[in-house]
């Protein structure tokens, strides 16, 4: 994965870096490891709760394309909020989307991820 960032990515909080690491490689349980018990995930405006929840997404989110993901920036907003942005290019409909994973932490684990198109 190519990183284009504004923040240097070892500069994300490892929690964040290492969700993102395994969320790429479709690796839903080490991805999981990084959530809270009560994480809420949205994405596309669809709600998931809970870590099993979450896990059934992660595994589950894209499975029926082929595509690549790179970073192309990240930023911090304040000491609990992060944002990385990544392309991806694949078989789905449009063939590249720029997405934004907005990440709310606590006690280093994700609570909150919001993924949603990529706002400038």
């Amino acid at each position: 994965m190519t990183q284009h960032t504004d923040l240097p990515s070892d500069l994300l909080p490892a929690t964040v870096r290492e969700f993102v690491a395994a969320h790429v490689v479709h690796d839903a349980d080490t991805a999981s490891s990084f959530l809270t018990e009560d994480v809420v995930v949205v994405d596309q405006d669809e709600t998931f709760r809970g870590q099993e929840e979450v896990r059934a997404f992660l595994r589950d989110a894209g499975s029926e394309f082929e595509y690549t993901t790179e970073q192309i920036g990240a930023r911090r907003v304040d000491d609990a909020h992060w944002v990385v942005t990544v392309r991806l290019e694949g078989t789905f409909p449009g063939g590249v989307a720029e997405l934004d994973y907005r990440f709310a932490l606590r006690d280093d684990l994700v609570a909150e991820l919001v993924i949603a198109n990529h706002t400038a």
